[in-house]
């Protein structure tokens, strides 16, 4: 533990070499005048005070001097403590912030299937306390190289005064470091084990606040208050047993200096009345082992720490050392001037990583082949389960196909930039996700050239901009952590205003208007379809994931998928004709939304229908 804790902070000092320098040069400062202090305060107790006491006399010039003395070699300490505290303040927050940095863009690098294998509390707690934790020595640390340039100093100071006084030191701060490293061995798995609980107490407490409508509705406040209680008593009875042995040490640590310093007096009596040393040296190495009491006890919190940084830095490696990121080629598609374009779909299969590595995942695709002409619309359609989301992603690639190839344009996806990807694709996803900000800034993200304008035609073609309009300060109004302020259907329409703004030749709708009301949905499909000539959404094809008659009879052509296969392509009006299964489905389908809606109007005639989304998979 020692070994691989003081490689952390090599790799730590690698990393800020100059600020690293500047704080130790003001910690070494600070030590040579801790020792210098000592040496003065007993020549002035030795040369100045026992003098002025046996003449019963003061001699103002001398005590002037000393002083002056005392004050300089303050100044000095000042100094010296400014730029250790500066330097290791500077280089612990520098670093930390450089890994938080370093961990949030390896997560943007990471596929999909690493992140649905790591709760998102974890994930929160390794570019957060993990980080913390392994830079956490880093602001002792300074002090710590200049106490041991002090301790060496204070022993060679100890050997030129005299030898008995030499021995007591020797005897002392060996001591000293050897109780500090049995401190660090016990202390390794302690911090450990309570730096892994950390993560997992952030991991139910954000999964539960996360899931905060399932846990009120479904009843489960108590079943969550005793399993985050669970694993919180788990990590106090952690951090008591950390404390217990801090405890136990701690006045152990205190107490060596101070029985130095008991044992300097001793020997210094004794040698004193031998004659061998004088007043002066007998009360500048008893003042030195009080004033290193404190210094020394530096190399102890460094030591202390190293199993609690060595835990952080074995959990923020497992990030950055993590496999499987997406890479992306150097192709580029012009997003503006291409017109529609065209989806290819050839042999794709795909399975999902298990969440355990040893388990083999089970296939969701199978050699699924299809096409989104330019400027058509093409509905998925499919029971539950059928793999249409995976479809969904893989069309924007946030995943990629086991086998076979998704182009657009005739050009694999994994040999398109990031930025041309992001610029020619959008995905409007099932759940909508709305920052806490305000309405252009939903819309915008800041992307360059989208203009209010821009942004009230987007929210005209997604229907969005009749509620946007009342909102009580319109396109300024801050809609709420997550969108809490707008309903389902709302929340919906503006992240398809989103999408939309960035003018995508190719938008993917996975069941992203479930929440909207039969006629505004089709309206705003219309809309899409209708958009070629309006400088919004031109020239888009559009691939969405439908489950309503109305939004399935809309489409160029629909592609009915079961168990992760393409069973049967064509219009709405001849699947209906010749595959049962899909027959069933739509009518299902039908059904279910007729009912919802009967029972809304019953309940409040004056509710507009709503639905919720939620697929009604026909039992075959």
């Amino acid at each position: 533990m020692l070994a691989r804790g003081l490689g952390v902070l090599g790799r730590a000092v690698r990393e800020q070499p100059r600020i690293f320098t500047v704080a130790v040069t003001g910690s070494v400062l600070f030590g040579a005048m801790v020792i210098g202090s000592a040496y003065v305060v007993g020549a002035v107790v030795g040369d100045v005070v026992v003098p002025s006491i046996a003449r019963g006399s003061v001699e103002v010039g001398v005590l002037a001097l000393a002083a002056a003395a005392l004050f300089g070699i303050s100044v000095l300490r000042v100094i010296g403590i400014f730029g250790r505290r500066l330097g290791a303040g500077y280089m612990q927050y520098r670093l930390q912030a450089a890994y938080r940095r370093r961990v949030t863009r390896r997560y943007l690098d990471l596929p999909l299937a690493w992140h649905q294998r790591h709760a998102t509390g974890s994930l929160l707690s390794n570019a957060n306390s993990d980080v913390e934790a392994a830079w956490y020595p880093i602001a002792p640390l300074p002090f710590a190289v200049g106490t041991l340039v002090m301790v060496v100093g204070s022993i060679v100071a100890l050997f030129v005064t005299d030898w008995a006084f030499a021995l007591v030191g020797v005897a002392v701060f060996p001591a000293l470091f050897t109780l500090n490293v049995v401190y660090s061995r016990r202390m390794a798995p302690r911090q450990e084990r309570a730096q892994r609980l950390r993560g997992e107490v952030s991991g139910i407490a954000h999964e539960s606040f996360d899931g905060a409508l399932v846990v009120k509705t479904m009843g489960r406040e108590a079943q969550e208050t005793r399993r985050f209680a669970a694993r919180a008593a788990e990590l106090r009875d952690a951090l008591i047993a950390v404390g217990r042995l801090r405890g136990l040490f701690d006045p152990l640590l205190e107490t060596l200096p101070s029985l130095g310093t008991l044992a300097v007096l001793v020997v210094g009596a004794v040698r004193l009345r031998q004659e061998a040393i004088t007043v002066a040296e007998l009360v500048s190495v008893a003042f030195l082992f009080t004033v290193l009491a404190v210094p020394v006890r530096a190399i102890g919190w460094v030591l202390a720490e190293l199993p609690r940084s060595v835990a952080g830095w074995d959990r923020v490696q497992q990030v950055l050392r993590a496999t499987g990121e997406m890479a992306y080629g150097e192709r580029v598609l012009d997003p503006n001037g291409g017109g529609p374009a065209t989806l290819a779909f050839t042999d794709v299969s795909f399975r999902y990583e298990p969440a355990e590595a040893h388990l083999p995942g089970a296939e969701v695709l199978g050699a699924v082949t299809f096409t989104v002409p330019a400027g058509r619309t093409v509905a998925l359609v499919g029971p539950t389960g059928a793999g249409k989301s995976t479809i969904a992603a893989l069309s924007v690639r946030l995943v990629d196909p086991d086998s076979g190839a998704v182009t657009l344009d005739g050009v694999d996806l994994r040999q398109l930039t990031a930025a041309s990807l992001a610029g020619n694709v959008a995905l409007v996803a099932q759940v909508p996700f709305v920052f806490d900000d305000t309405v252009r800034a939903n819309i915008t993200l800041d992307r360059p050239g989208i203009s209010d304008d821009d942004v009230w035609a987007v929210l005209r073609l997604a229907e969005a901009d009749g509620f946007v309009a009342a909102l009580p300060e319109g396109l300024d109004t801050r809609v709420g952590e997550r969108g809490t302020s707008l309903s389902g259907g709302q929340r919906q329409r503006l992240t398809l205003a989103r999408a939309l703004a960035g003018r995508p030749r190719l938008l993917v709708l996975d069941d992203a208007t479930s929440a909207v009301d039969p006629r505004v949905e089709a309206a705003i499909l219309a809309g899409l379809r209708s958009s070629a000539t309006d400088g919004t959404g031109a020239g888009t094809s559009i691939l969405v994931v439908a489950y309503r008659r109305a939004t399935i009879a809309l489409a160029d052509e629909v592609i009915y998928v079961e168990q992760g296969r393409v069973i049967a392509r064509g219009t709405h009006t001849e699947l209906l004709a010749t595959v049962p299964g899909y027959a069933d489905l739509v009518t299902a389908y039908e059904q279910a939304e007729t009912e919802r809606e009967q029972t809304r109007t019953y309940q409040d005639p004056e509710v507009v229908p709503v639905t919720t989304g939620l697929e009604v998979e026909l039992d075959q």
